[in-house]
């Protein structure tokens, strides 16, 4: 699959946009290259004007429903958030890069991976707006997804051993643009953290919750976070999705035998 084609054919609502425009600057070279071979443009090297995309597409504010996301919108959404996070901390550190690199080539295979990660480097070199692209995000992504956006987030400041506070702030400040409520950044933050109370976290409780309340708030976060919920964006990240199904499981399953219930 040549580049023009992956990142023409795979797009769709985030073809538009202040993350449209990210994208834009980020082909640079290749625009010329996709001009050939047909594939929509967010810009024109040659007359160094950039397509105001935003524009053609429909009104963000005016949506009644949410169209339903594609893989291709998934991932560049997912690549603009890690570079912000990446960059958090004032530095871009090899092991979390490597980690994009490597969740990238699980999910989509390595020819893949190698394009996501060349487009990765190039949104690296950008200023971007945090507020601006994860409100494109909100008001055009289920809620669904962006829970697994922000599970990948943690993921990525977790990979050099060390989460600092501005990467921790960074993907709080990203969490409240996303319109994901606190509940639900401090359940999928307890994944990446040991504490006597992260099952309850996980569960979104507290420790004194009785046991009827402990096996409502399970039944409730398999279904929130059940893979199912983000089949729409194809395999590779139902089986992503699968490691916060797990960790609910878990933490039931902790709860169940430090309080001996089933």
């Amino acid at each position: 699959m040549s580049f023009a084609k992956w990142i023409g054919g795979a797009l769709g609502w985030s073809f538009g946009g202040p993350i449209g425009a990210i994208i834009g600057l980020a082909i640079g070279s290749f625009v010329d290259n996709l001009s050939e071979k047909g594939t929509p443009l967010l810009g024109d090297r040659r007359t160094g004007q950039q397509r105001d995309t935003y524009r053609t597409r429909p009104k963000y504010g005016k949506q009644t429903s949410k169209p339903q996301t594609q893989s291709g919108d998934f991932e560049v959404s997912l690549l603009i958030l890690a570079s912000i996070v990446i960059k958090a901390d004032g530095k871009q550190d090899q092991r979390e890069l490597d980690f994009v690199r490597q969740q990238f080539t699980n999910m989509y295979g390595k020819d893949r991976a190698n394009k996501a990660f060349e487009l990765f480097k190039r949104i690296t070199k950008q200023n971007i707006s945090t507020r601006q692209v994860c409100l494109q995000i909100k008001q055009m992504m289920d809620h669904a997804s962006r829970l697994q956006l922000l599970h990948f987030l943690f993921g990525i400041a977790k990979a050099d051993g060390l989460v600092t506070e501005d990467e921790l702030r960074q993907i709080f400040t990203i969490t409240g643009y996303l319109g994901i409520s606190n509940r639900d950044y401090e359940s999928i933050k307890a994944m990446f953290y040991n504490s006597s109370d992260n099952a309850y976290k996980i569960l979104e409780i507290d420790k004194s919750a009785p046991d009827a309340d402990v096996k409502k708030a399970y039944r409730t976060m398999a279904k929130k976070y059940h893979p199912d919920r983000v089949g729409h964006l194809g395999k590779e990240h139902q089986e992503g999705a699968e490691a916060k199904f797990r960790q609910v499981q878990e933490a039931y399953e902790h709860i169940q035998k430090e309080r001996g219930f089933k």
